[in-house]
């Protein structure tokens, strides 16, 4: 068997050990979650790339911040579908690969039988109002609607322009489909981008191929945002600065400041 991308090995890992400090076995965890045994066991081994909302998922029961787990999803999705794509391994460039095909099992397993009426409910969801009535049918014992979470999918970004200001673009779904307005790879060989979300009207910035102590800004007229990388840890991730709200027409400077050297590297760009 090809072993996977070191990226996918290293969400792998991570996985594990959030797994293990749930508490739950794997049969546990596929009972606390929409997805099955056999795909939890191939995602903790690095057999498969899992979806997005399982690793949210995961780092929910494991109390650990959301934004660290997708940060090592991302890296591990750009990996798993640019080797897809060339069908040789290689370096991706993080942010430009296209999402990799869910196999079957992937699909949220939301009920113990497999009726084809509610099989096919479950994988069309494209539909928003059929997943809503499929929710609507899952009844607790004593006839009352099971409670169910929200997703990113369905709640869509939780916040737009001024109310975004300084907030985690993870965290508040901004980060999904963003825009990137531009690239920079810096003298220590650090990447940099400028990000924009049409829906929530907000910029940010982020780099990868980072080390420890590596700062980065993103500026508008009126704000700037930074982030810096805290340790060895992060710096295998991508780190993000909060956002701020950008308007079409924004103009904005991103500015890197490498722990190891003097002065800053820094790029402009303007939302379009």
């Amino acid at each position: 068997m090809t072993p996977p991308p070191p990226e996918v090995a290293r969400l792998a890992s991570a996985l594990q050990e959030l797994r293990a400090r749930t508490g739950l076995s794997i049969a546990a965890l596929a009972q606390k979650t929409p997805y099955s045994r056999a795909s939890w066991g191939r995602y903790v081994k690095g057999e498969g790339l899992p979806p997005r909302e399982a690793v949210a998922e995961l780092c929910r029961l494991a109390g650990e911040p959301e934004a660290r787990c997708l940060a090592l999803w991302e890296l591990a999705e750009a990996a798993w579908s640019n080797r897809a794509a060339t069908e040789r391994p290689r370096t991706p460039r993080p942010g430009t690969a296209a999402p990799p095909k869910a196999a079957p099992d992937d699909v949220p397993d939301t009920a113990p039988d497999r009726h084809p009426l509610l099989l096919a409910l479950i994988v069309t969801v494209c539909a928003v109002t059929v997943a809503a009535v499929a929710a609507g049918l899952l009844l607790l014992p004593d006839g009352r609607p099971a409670p169910v979470r929200p997703t990113a999918a369905t709640t869509g970004p939780r916040c737009r322009g001024a109310a975004c200001e300084g907030q985690d673009p993870m965290a508040m779904v901004c980060a999904r489909a963003p825009t990137t307005l531009s690239v920079h790879r810096t003298a220590s060989g650090a990447w940099l981008e400028l990000r924009y979300s049409r829906p929530c009207g907000t910029a940010w910035a982020r780099m990868w191929s980072t080390r420890p102590g590596d700062r980065l800004e993103v500026a508008t007229p009126s704000h700037t945002r930074a982030a810096r990388v805290a340790d060895a840890r992060a710096a295998a991730s991508y780190i993000y600065t909060p956002m701020t709200a950008a308007p079409k027409g924004t103009p904005l400077r991103a500015c890197f400041r490498p722990a190891r050297a003097a002065g800053q590297e820094c790029f402009s760009d303007r939302v379009r």
